[in-house]
């Protein structure tokens, strides 16, 4: 009795499947069951742990915004970002393409290094305690990390390069120069040598990046079916990437 249940089932299921590819033929493109009917998604991070990472981002973020302890909070914020991003890389629950975990974990090294930067004291108007050298160069460091696997995937990802490809002008020699400016960008910070320079052509590069290329939703949720959250968030985190950048270009 059993077993006739589950043929009935399997053949009920195959029966599905066939009409999908049916339906694929007719429109012209092969339609794959699981990308109908996708399951609900867990959270990156297990929900238990999610409510406090939302609650320590909301309070150093607040306490950063009115100039309160900010130091001290954005090196908080910075802490609770890597705790976060490990808690949802060990849960098990990210299932992306390896090409779009580099855009996520790059974005977020680079976000760590913007609030070290902002820890350190760098871009304070009227400093009652002197800078962090450590903190700063740290941070340093992590948004060179962030521009070299930005360059390694414009050379590695194809979905990296089409995006760069058919939305800017210029073709393959505007990937290549932006290629070359990322890795010569990544050189100065690593190195602490011309910083400030770098910083400044830093910041005048990401806002058409970011309205031509992380901007451009259809694309990536259409096309390479990244989540529109997701997106959204990989935009946000390129604003935040813009903030360090000014503040080490301006930085007395």
């Amino acid at each position: 009795m059993l077993g006739e249940v589950g043929g009935q089932k399997s053949e009920h299921l195959d029966r599905e499947e066939l009409v999908l590819r049916q339906i694929g033929r007719c429109s012209g493109s092969a339609v794959r069951p699981e990308l109908m009917w996708r399951p609900q998604q867990k959270p990156d991070i297990p929900v238990p742990y999610l409510y406090f990472d939302m609650g320590a981002a909301v309070l150093c973020a607040s306490f950063m915004s009115f100039g309160v302890k900010r130091r001290w909070f954005a090196l908080g914020a910075a802490l609770q970002l890597a705790i976060s991003t490990y808690a949802a890389y060990i849960g098990g629950y990210v299932h992306y393409g390896d090409w779009l975990k580099v855009r996520m974990y790059s974005r977020t090294v680079a976000i760590i290094g913007g609030f070290l930067v902002l820890a350190s004291g760098a871009g304070e108007l009227y400093r009652r305690k002197p800078r962090s050298r450590s903190l700063q160069s740290t941070g340093q460091v992590f948004l060179g990390i962030y521009l070299i696997c930005v360059a390694y995937s414009l050379q590695h990802s194809k979905e990296d390069r089409l995006a760069y490809l058919n939305h800017l002008p210029g073709g393959e020699l505007m990937v290549q120069l932006f290629f070359v400016l990322y890795g010569v960008l990544a050189l100065a910070f690593l190195s602490g040598y011309y910083v400030t320079l770098a910083a400044q052509i830093l910041a005048v590069l990401l806002p058409p990046v970011m309205l031509l290329i992380d901007g451009n939703v259809s694309y990536w949720h259409n096309t390479r079916r990244v989540e529109f959250w997701n997106q959204m968030k990989l935009l946000g985190e390129s604003v935040g990437i813009f903030g360090a950048a000014v503040i080490l270009a301006t930085d007395g």
